[in-house]
């Protein structure tokens, strides 16, 4: 019985997401469907929660309700909605059935209904069969039926990840609107919930924090996370980009000054530390700051203080600062350009974002987010990956990390566009429109000897990345559970722990 099986889940000891997934391919094998899907309401746009028989950058999708109208009528309703197979309104997931991919759906069945938990509409669950007939008036009684328990299952996740918050916060600092906050980064890997976890509990402190990572990981966005979770959320957040700033106006931007303190001052000016006062300041880019100025900051950073261009007197700031950078600071304090006594201040807690290419399938997660973006954006019906397309984005090694596979996507649906397509077809990127260098075939005996000029990775440090890379594919494909972790990569559990505490995994 699927009562008995939703409910054994409900009193059993799962994590949140391994639990909604089970729910979602529990009803999946019960009403003898192709896709079911499970979606929150954020603001105007249903966000996947859970997902089964649809592809995986599904779960990257906002689909806003005044665009679909099918989800739009089953939000409307306290009861089930169906769909016949001759209904006129578009499908929501067409191209997006795991058999279907890229093609439109065929006449079948649809329906859903509305969730609603503690007297407020949460989301929706949508059923599509591709055999018309499937949903009868029996299924849909059976889906008015398990809807509770559909609900419960949902109004549980959401209180351990309520109390989960509190007890990472011991504050208030990210309660009520945190949900939707966390929304905000794209991406469902063990690497990067363990990260918003990780968030959750510096952001509760006004320690400065050092947001360190590849070109294109995302360091603003993380940035942005921090404050809006911390206790200085309703304060401003001010943003610096430190590579855009030329020396001779540095200290001005920074600090301030007065009226004539240099040429062309006419005005007293307020600077980005004062702005800021009682929120964030995010120095982006702190590496390329000037030493002068880096001098400056550190005083800053040490009493409080600071001191307009041209004025005497000092001013009293409460700031917090997140600083990002994506050099290495440590070479930079050994070749002297940067003070280690102001790095020290800044990296009072250093938070490495993790490339791309170390987020196993979130890549086409954070695909499908930027294939809605763009459909939307260009007036499509549907924007599809094709099965190659998907493998392609999946083997490259994103050197440019997410905003590459932005720039990737949006390009590719330009090209298509220009060499065809229809926008009130389904738009199928096929993985020549993504110009990725992809690797030429070669004989096996055919050795590639490196140039001079190309930099050679110790055999310590390739066998240390490739352990991680092992590990973190291996995390993300369990679901974070270590133990079935271990048994992928065949080795003992607790040597796994050993191992990757050794590798900086936690």
């Amino acid at each position: 019985m699927l009562e008995d099986v939703v409910l054994a889940d409900l009193t059993a000891e799962l994590p949140s997401a391994v639990r909604l997934q089970r729910l979602v391919r529990t009803l999946r094998e019960y009403f003898h469907c192709g896709a079911v899907g499970l979606l929150r309401l954020d603001g105007d746009a249903l966000c996947p929660v859970a997902v089964d028989g649809l592809t995986r950058e599904a779960l990257g999708r906002r689909f806003v309700v005044a665009q679909h109208p099918r989800l739009a009528a089953i939000l409307a309703r306290r009861e089930t909605v169906a769909f016949p197979p001759d209904s006129t309104l578009p499908d929501p997931y067409d191209g997006l059935v795991d058999n279907q991919v890229g093609e439109p759906l065929p006449v079948h069945d649809c329906m859903g209904i509305s969730l609603h938990v503690e007297g407020s509409l949460w989301g929706a669950l949508t059923l599509d069969a591709l055999t018309p007939g499937t949903f009868d008036a029996r299924a849909q009684d059976d889906l008015q039926r398990f809807t509770l328990l559909v609900e419960a299952a949902v109004r549980l996740t959401r209180l351990e990840q309520d109390l989960r918050r509190l007890r990472l916060s011991r504050s208030d600092a990210v309660e009520g609107d945190g949900e939707s906050r966390e929304g905000e980064i794209i991406g469902q890997s063990p690497v990067i919930r363990q990260l918003l976890d990780e968030l959750a509990v510096v952001a509760d402190s006004d320690l400065p924090v050092l947001l360190t990572g590849e070109t294109g990981v995302g360091k603003e966005l993380f940035a942005r996370h921090l404050h809006q979770c911390s206790r200085r959320r309703r304060r401003p957040l001010i943003q610096v980009n430190c590579a855009a700033l030329p020396e001779s106006l540095a200290e001005s931007e920074l600090f301030g000054h007065v009226k004539g303190a240099f040429s062309g001052a006419g005005n007293a000016r307020a600077g980005r530390f004062e702005a800021a006062d009682g929120g964030t300041l995010f120095l982006d880019e702190v590496g390329e700051l000037p030493l002068a100025i880096q001098a400056k900051l550190l005083r800053t950073l040490q009493n409080g203080e600071i001191q307009r261009l041209g004025e005497d007197t000092p001013r009293h700031v409460e700031v917090r600062v997140v600083a990002a950078t994506n050099r290495n600071l440590h070479d930079s304090v050994r070749a002297g350009h940067f003070r280690a006594d102001l790095y020290h201040r800044l990296s009072v807690y250093p938070v490495p974002i993790p490339p791309l290419r170390e987020r196993g399938s979130d890549t086409l997660v954070l695909a499908g987010h930027f294939l809605e973006l763009n459909r939307t954006r260009l007036g499509l019906r549907s924007l599809r990956l094709s099965p190659e397309a998907e493998d392609a984005l999946c083997s490259y090694d994103w050197p440019g990390n997410v905003r590459e596979l932005e720039h990737v996507i949006s390009r590719a649906a330009i090209k298509a566009l220009s060499q065809g397509a229809c926008r009130e077809d389904i738009v199928t990127l096929e993985p020549g429109l993504l110009d990725l260098p992809l690797a030429m075939p070669s004989a096996p005996e055919v050795a590639v000897v490196p140039s001079r000029s190309q930099p050679r990775e110790s055999l310590h440090d390739s066998v240390t990345r490739t352990q991680r890379q092992a590990i973190r594919h291996a995390l993300d494909s369990a679901e974070g559970n270590w133990s079935a972790a271990a048994r992928l990569l065949d080795v003992d559990a607790s040597n796994l722990h050993k191992l990757a505490r050794r590798l900086g995994i936690k």
